[in-house]
């Protein structure tokens, strides 16, 4: 929507930018446009990228990055792990359909992100980074990806923050179950495969999110999910160093409540009113698990005072903690509610 208006030198006065309207010279003429993002979109466009992840020579996956950083020899990509996961050959096209080598310097399948390094002359512009944490319900964003490939990139699509904290569910790698949980931004800007890794920004340009998933469903349209910006960036060094990601353990091989077989098969009988929580099937000797005493068949209800569902919220609250740390555990053993305290080891041991 837009109208045809005569400058005056008074007409920023006038019509004000606070209902987000940007004043634009088309075909000599000034013209207000009503809630354009066309100059925020500049902020942005030229800083992203396609990703084609290779493999044996076939393009194996597509997806979105974004320039966060350069220095003097190299620009700084962030995109999502799954894009470049299991490749092994990647190229970045820019803004400006130039090809380039990418290498993969880390990524971590549960935080979904990994850092892409390219050559800096490659760089035009990078990315104003924000924060999504004064971010308010209705506030309008924006999207820059490419969905669907190479014949789509560079898309442009926008809505609005349509929810903050969702907690979703997903799985890694090829598990078929639901083993981890994402703290996520919804959005209804519309994304599909090939938005992945790309930026969510925004009225202003700035990062607020790293668009992630989509949550498909026959009868759900609409919602879209992208990882804090402030989430990414916290570990944003430790990928850039290629260093593995130490996530903490508690020292247990479990199962679902509602896991009946996997329990079944392991001889563990649980009571009928348990609708919920994480089931040890052994402790490891040497964990941190075993020398608080957890052992087989107790479930585990509550991690640090947080409740947990299921092994996918149990990591989520666990991952918010480093290793070395000593959490309190609330579980039940023989209808019994008791409680423990475990000092975690980490993921390299």
């Amino acid at each position: 929507m837009f109208a045809l208006l005569k400058w005056t030198p008074i007409i920023s006065e006038v019509l004000g930018t606070s209902g987000g309207g940007t004043i634009v010279t088309k075909n000599e003429t000034q013209v207000y446009e009503k809630g354009s993002l066309a100059a925020s979109v500049e902020k942005i466009y030229d800083a992203t990228a396609l990703v084609r992840t290779y493999k044996k020579e076939q393009v194996a996956s597509t997806g979105t990055a974004f320039v966060y950083k350069a220095d003097d020899k190299y620009g700084y990509l962030l995109t999502n792990n799954h894009v470049v996961a299991d490749g092994d050959k990647i190229s970045v096209v820019m803004s400006n359909d130039e090809e380039v080598e990418g290498t993969v310097l880390g990524g971590d399948e549960y935080l979904d992100l990994a850092v892409i390094r390219i050559a800096r002359e490659k760089v035009s512009l990078i990315a104003n980074i924000g924060s999504s944490e004064n971010m308010k319900l209705g506030d309008t964003v924006f999207t820059v990806g490419s969905p669907m490939g190479y014949d789509y990139r560079g898309s442009v699509t926008s809505g609005i923050l349509s929810g903050k904290d969702r907690m979703v569910s997903v799985s890694v790698s090829n598990s078929l179950g639901n083993d981890w949980v994402m703290r996520v931004l919804q959005l209804d800007a519309s994304i599909n495969p090939g938005n992945s890794g790309g930026p969510l920004l925004n009225v202003n340009g700035e990062v607020i999110g790293i668009c992630s998933l989509k949550l498909v469903d026959d009868e759900i349209e609409g919602m879209g999910f992208a990882i804090p910006i402030e989430y990414a960036m916290s570990h944003v060094e430790t990928l850039e160093a290629g260093k593995t990601i130490e996530w903490p353990l508690l020292g247990i091989e479990m199962a679902n409540v509602t896991d009946t077989s996997l329990l079944y098969r392991n001889r563990i009988i649980l009571d009928e009113d348990i609708k919920q929580g994480v089931v040890v099937i052994s402790a490891v000797d040497g964990s941190g698990a075993k020398a608080a005493g957890l052992e087989k068949g107790d479930v585990i209800i509550k991690l640090a005072g947080k409740e947990v569902k299921d092994y996918a919220y149990l990591r989520y609250e666990l991952y918010q903690h480093q290793a070395g740390d000593t959490v309190e555990i609330v579980y039940i053993r023989d209808g019994k509610e008791k409680t423990t305290k475990v000092k975690l080891g980490k993921s390299s041991e």
